[in-house]
């Protein structure tokens, strides 16, 4: 098991605007580049996520090193597994939900599958993955923590910043937070006035209609 040494984490004060716009927006501060792609789906009932990436690189379907993993959580971290893509062994479970809950990390990323959905909502966890399936893991190992790598086709990095909603989940490289915070209003007011203009003209066609 290989376990990098600690990593910076932004604190909650540096990263809230993040939370409080869409993945949309924010994933279009980055050029759509660091956007995770369509098959990492959020299969619980929260619908927002925010939080510093706590990053794991693990077997196909062997999550041995998810629960070492969790031994260096923080509060407000998210889970973030590198599971090869493989939908048949599911790498996180409701046992798993409930010591991240004790650690107090919000959600998880898993490019594999997961199962007790249900629970991890019941929870209020924020849990993203490729698939469901009731086939739990293995445990043999091996795997490593902290190490960059890679979810939905993204890089992921240590203390990287993760922020999901319904649409799907982007990564905000740490470097990039205070140009991505800045970014997102000028984003959110242009699409703003984008939408005044076609229901204006919406308006212009029903009057014209009668």
């Amino acid at each position: 098991m290989s376990i990098a040494p600690s990593w910076d984490r932004l604190a909650a004060a540096e990263t809230h605007r993040l939370g409080e716009v869409s993945a949309a927006n924010v994933g279009d501060a980055l050029q759509r580049m660091t956007v995770m792609d369509g098959g990492i789906r959020l299969f619980t009932k929260r619908a927002v996520m925010l939080g510093n990436a706590l990053t794991v690189d693990v077997r196909s379907g062997d999550n041995l090193a998810i629960h070492r993993a969790l031994d260096e959580a923080r509060p407000g971290d998210v889970l973030v597994v590198n599971g090869q893509g493989d939908m048949t062994r599911a790498l996180v479970g409701d046992l798993i939900g409930e010591i991240m809950v004790n650690a107090g990390v919000v959600g998880a990323v898993v490019d594999g599958a997961v199962r007790d959905v249900q629970a991890l909502s019941e929870m209020g966890l924020a849990v993203y993955a490729r698939a469901v399936t009731p086939a739990g893991p293995f445990k043999y190992g091996p795997g490593a923590i902290g190490a960059p790598v890679a979810v939905g086709g993204v890089a992921v990095a240590a203390g990287d910043v993760l922020v999901g909603d319904t649409d799907g989940v982007v990564v905000v490289p740490r470097h990039r937070v205070s140009e991505v915070v800045n970014a997102v209003d000028g984003i959110g007011e242009k699409e703003e006035a984008l939408r005044r203009r076609i229901l204006a003209a919406r308006s212009d066609h029903a009057a014209a209609a009668r």
